[in-house]
């Protein structure tokens, strides 16, 4: 019997994978589970039961949590990474680090493939397929889902032939959940229009009322909450309990997908949009124009690249150096103040505040040059478009 590893979430489709690839295809069958942060300790021990129910050789939980922030989530704080503005890839940039952790573990089994329940229809296919065939090109790779085009009712009568008569009852919304937010998806988000109600988040909007909380960075990452230094992965986790339940962090966001499609999914990341908010306030601050010009050019690309499956291009290295060599000066503290479905970046504190009043304070008064200074640079600045001007005419200039 050759031994084949399933990515296993527990769901319908990955439980049918387990049976089919162990009863049609006569494969050993084992499992494992990459927790990017969002499985409690009970739920980890319901999924690996459901496993052993299915009759699998063997399950694995596989935690990359802290691996998934060091390695990727503090380049998207460096870099106030938002996809279209509005996303903070919650999900899609968890997928490379559960990949990645499925080969190492398939690796050290002994398994000759890997299998997984994406569907023809999502960007999830492409981003497990792409890093299983770069970093294990040995390894077979198995979706029956995709490949048999099989519809949820066929899943459910095949699992019942073999003994397993589970009541797979529909979930009125798709919820996916990681250290770094929360996908959500229903029937309001395969339209245009509409909005996701209360009862699709996670999370309920029941904090009335305000209050302020005190973020720390140091050199661009979060190292303190309301003056506790915590580690990143705990600060996360403490601001999102604060934020969520005043219903802060929902939005919806549309894109363009890996596969050419557009797509819509709603999301809740409160803790995710607020500290890229305040991060992007203290860098602000601190670092000079062209500094902050250039980390967004860098920071948008590596968003629409880490997005669709270019986790492992080279390039990726490339721009979390530069983001990182952008970060020596991006410490102090930013307040935040929080109320229902929204909050506001009050203000900062840094010593390495730029925005000094030894140099003046814009509007009232300079102290770092004069009036004739200013005379003088207003000339030399216009210069180019008076030669312009004078050579193709005042009307060439659009005035």
């Amino acid at each position: 019997m050759e031994k084949v590893l399933v990515a296993f979430s527990g769901g319908l489709d990955t439980s049918f994978c387990v049976k089919y690839l162990k009863e049609v295809k006569k494969m050993e069958v084992h499992t494992a589970l990459v927790n990017t942060g969002g499985f409690s300790e009970g739920e980890l021990g319901d999924i690996a039961k459901k496993s052993a129910d299915l009759g699998s050789a063997s399950h694995a939980n596989i935690d990359v949590t802290q691996e998934y922030f060091d390695k990727c989530i503090r380049y998207m704080i460096y870099g106030n990474i938002l996809k279209n503005g509005t996303y903070p890839l919650s999900v899609s940039s968890e997928r490379a680090f559960q990949a990645i952790a499925i080969v190492e573990y398939a690796k050290k089994i002994g398994a000759k493939h890997i299998a997984h329940g994406s569907t023809g229809a999502g960007n999830d296919q492409v981003r497990f397929d792409l890093i299983f065939q770069v970093i294990a090109p040995e390894i077979g790779v198995i979706t029956p889902i995709r490949d048999l085009a099989i519809s949820r009712q066929e899943e459910i009568e095949l699992l019942k032939k073999y003994g397993y008569d589970f009541p797979w009852t529909k979930a009125k919304y798709s919820i996916n959940q990681g250290l770094w937010g929360t996908s959500v998806g229903g029937v309001e988000t395969l339209r245009s229009d509409g909005e996701l109600p209360e009862e699709a988040y996670p999370t309920q909007a029941t904090r009335s009322g305000s209050e302020k909380v005190h973020v720390e960075f140091e050199k661009g990452l979060p190292v303190a909450l309301n003056g506790k230094k915590i580690p990143a992965v705990e600060l996360i986790r403490e601001l999102r309990s604060l934020a969520a339940p005043y219903g802060i962090g929902r939005d919806t966001h549309v894109g363009d997908t890996i596969i050419g499609i557009k797509g819509r999914v709603g999301f809740e990341a409160a803790a995710p949009l607020i500290l890229i908010k305040a991060h992007h306030l203290l860098e602000k601050h601190v670092l000079t124009k062209w500094q902050l010009y250039w980390k967004e050019q860098l920071a948008g690309w590596y968003g629409m690249l880490l997005h669709e499956a270019q986790y492992l291009d080279p390039v990726m290295r490339d721009i979390e150096k530069f983001l990182e060599s952008t970060q020596q000066n991006v410490s102090g503290s930013v307040e935040v103040k929080l109320q229902p479905y929204h909050f506001s970046v009050v203000g900062c504190k840094s010593p390495h505040d730029l925005m000094s009043s030894k140099y003046g304070e814009y509007g009232e008064i300079n102290r770092a040059f004069t009036g004739s200074d200013v005379k003088g640079f207003t000339s030399i600045l216009g210069l180019q478009m008076k030669i312009y001007g004078g050579v193709n005419g005042e009307k060439s200039l659009g005035a």
